[in-house]
């Protein structure tokens, strides 16, 4: 039977006693020799705050910003009811000080508790990502009315293909940096058994990434819908590529114009796709298509993370509200080598990137150009600022091959007044 002075020792906190007494390092060898269990948050509280917080003088992203010492002391030793720890949601913005082309968010949580527990970091953070919305004041709008969208016929001499995507998770799971092989197993099955549900122009077939055959994977490549382990130090860092490919998969119709992607950098990722200009068509697809997962998951016993503040739970802070992003491909040669291409993009509240995604820097004079906004605007208005800011992109270019001028628009206000 063990002595008392042993279970006194073993408690998890120990090591605040431990200091109470100047126990020196005598007995704290003792403590890890007769302990080798000792809880992670006893062994922290070895050390004070200010011993553990992260050197960001070099860095540059969001959590940087916003993390402050006094904020690290009293959020360090808190924990989600999933064990999800601050330094866990901070580790992505801790190992990479920046990024080449865009200011990254720096932090990830881990379940949908931890917008609420570490709200000290993650409200700040917000704030600065989404341009001013300030999460404990104000409410995000939903809206997957696809018939308001006016004007959603591009011209195709300019645009290639049009695509709008957003993110989903399923409450009461732990999200893809934390969690369990079994968690991300049950996101697979219950997100795999709903879609089995859907049927005419949606029906589809689902294909695991660590079970298709190599014929079924090369045409998956040759369809551009194949999603590979992650490899960018943002998401490894957030621990993203654990159990690479297990649970992990991609579900299409079979007209190929409504993706899931499963357990990638979110539960799921819903995407509808069309090459050419109609991204009415393409939001109608994707509106009517969320609904109906939306109810085959609820039929289920299931529902998405949201709340009225946030609007839908994603993976990274900046997806929260819509976590929306309509793009298109968009050959701008002209307007692309004009000074005030930047100015005009910012103004209309759009962002360019390479057509290669997030990581590559725009070659060439085709684009990727998408809305910059997630929260404070609905699904439907974020669709029709990327329609509008398109066709005057487009406008733009048209002139410019005339020999006109063009004109830098106002800027468009963040959020409703």
């Amino acid at each position: 039977m063990a002595s008392s002075f042993t279970r006194l020792l073993s408690g998890r906190n120990t090591a605040v006693l431990l200091a109470g007494l100047g126990a020196g390092t005598m007995a704290t060898g003792f403590l890890l020799r007769e302990n080798g269990s000792l809880a992670a948050d006893a062994k922290k509280k070895l050390y004070p705050p200010s011993s553990d917080f992260p050197d960001l003088r070099k860095h540059n992203n969001c959590m940087a910003s916003a993390l402050t010492p006094s904020i690290y002391a009293n959020l360090r030793d808190k924990v989600t009811p999933n064990n999800w720890t601050l330094d866990q949601c901070i580790q992505t913005g801790v190992d990479n000080p920046g990024h080449p082309f865009i200011k990254t968010v720096g932090c990830v949580a881990g379940d949908e508790e931890s917008y609420e527990v570490f709200a000290d970091l993650f409200d700040p953070v917000i704030k600065d990502r989404h341009n001013g919305y300030d999460p404990r004041n104000m409410k995000h709008p939903t809206d997957l009315d696809a018939s308001k969208i006016t004007n959603g016929m591009f011209d195709e001499n300019y645009v290639l293909s049009s695509r709008v995507r957003t993110g989903r998770s399923i409450r009461g799971l732990s999200l893809p940096p934390a969690c369990s092989r079994a968690e991300r197993r049950e996101v697979e099955r219950v997100v795999v058994t709903a879609l089995a549900g859907l049927k005419g122009d949606l029906a589809g077939r689902y294909y695991s990434l660590g079970e298709m055959t190599e014929t079924e994977q090369q045409q998956l490549i040759d369809d551009h819908f194949l999603f590979d382990k992650p490899v960018s130090p943002l998401l490894t860092s957030a621990f993203m590529a654990r159990d690479w490919p297990d649970s992990r998969g991609i579900w299409h119709n079979n007209d190929k114009t409504f993706l899931i992607w499963v357990n990638e950098e979110d539960h799921t990722r819903v995407i509808s796709m069309e090459k050419g200009g109609n991204m009415k068509r393409v939001f109608e697809t994707f509106c009517r298509g969320l609904k109906q997962v939306e109810q085959l998951i609820l039929e289920r016993g299931w529902e998405f993370m949201w709340n009225e503040r946030l609007g839908y739970i994603l993976t990274c802070p900046s997806n929260l509200g819509t976590g929306l992003r309509a793009g298109v491909h968009v050959r701008l040669p002209k307007l692309s080598q004009d000074q005030r291409f930047n100015k005009i993009l910012d103004n209309l509240r759009l962002q360019k990137r390479g057509t290669g995604g997030v990581d590559t820097a725009a070659t060439g004079d085709t684009f990727d150009i998408s809305n910059n906004d997630r929260l404070g605007k609905s699904e439907v208005e974020l669709v029709q600022l990327l329609i509008d800011g398109v066709n005057y992109l487009i406008e733009c270019e048209k002139r410019l091959e005339k020999g006109q001028d063009i004109k830098v628009p106002p800027p468009i206000p963040q959020f409703r007044k």
